[in-house]
């Protein structure tokens, strides 16, 4: 009789704690999305990136000013202006860097607006290698998850994170295959890469692959 009763109470507490907590742990896993893995076959479909351009102003990065570089006050990333400063850029377009698929295009949560994650496979020194454009503070989103992207088919508009900063592309290259988001600063850049260094070191292609082209969805 009490091992029953004992067995309804915890029944009942555990239907309990699901009704509580249920909303709030799917919640965290929805915000959690470097929990997401990419499977090793979309990791081998992924298309081979021959080139990488900068995202914003021309492919050479003309056009365009770096306002705060890759680690300056702990930033992860380059923050990509238009070169008439303050909200100039505002609604200007944004190029995916090279080839490659969406693994995310959400709200970012504070401080971030939407942000534009996708992954990239590209060859060095004969062995398959990833790495991660991130496009952060962008306005209009033009692309899904799980959408396949082409080097300098427009992704974005330029944005202010939700209206937290002057019109500004927050960009980063990253060694992550999951679709993390992260702070924005930190002084440990294990993971991430220098993005201007990263497209300068990665500019060679065919020459008939250059320049930016017209991609209609």
């Amino acid at each position: 009789m009490w091992v029953a009763a004992g067995f309804v109470f915890l029944l009942a507490l555990l239907i309990d704690l699901a009704f509580r907590l249920g909303p709030e742990l799917l919640e965290r896993r929805r915000l959690q999305p470097s929990l997401e893995l990419v499977s090793p076959i979309d990791l081998a479909s992924l298309p081979t990136a021959t080139r990488f351009d900068f995202p914003l102003g021309t492919e050479h990065g003309a056009m365009a000013y770096n306002a705060q570089p890759f680690t300056e006050n702990m930033h992860l990333g380059d923050d990509l202006n238009g070169i008439g400063g303050e909200n100039s850029d505002l609604g200007d377009p944004v190029f995916a860097a090279a080839d490659g698929r969406v693994l995310a295009a959400r709200d970012g949560g504070p401080g971030w607006g939407n942000v534009i994650i996708v992954l990239h496979a590209y060859r060095e020194n004969g062995a398959r290698k990833y790495v991660q454009s991130f496009y952060g503070h962008v306005q209009s989103i033009l692309v899904g998850p799980r959408e396949e992207v082409r080097r300098g088919q427009q992704i974005a508009t330029v944005g202010t994170g939700g209206g937290k900063y002057l019109a500004h592309l927050h960009f980063e290259m990253r060694e992550f295959i999951t679709p993390f988001i992260g702070a924005g600063y930190r002084k440990d850049t294990h993971g991430w890469l220098d993005p201007s260094a990263f497209i300068q070191a990665h500019r060679g292609a065919p020459d008939e692959d250059v320049g930016r082209k017209d991609y209609v969805r």
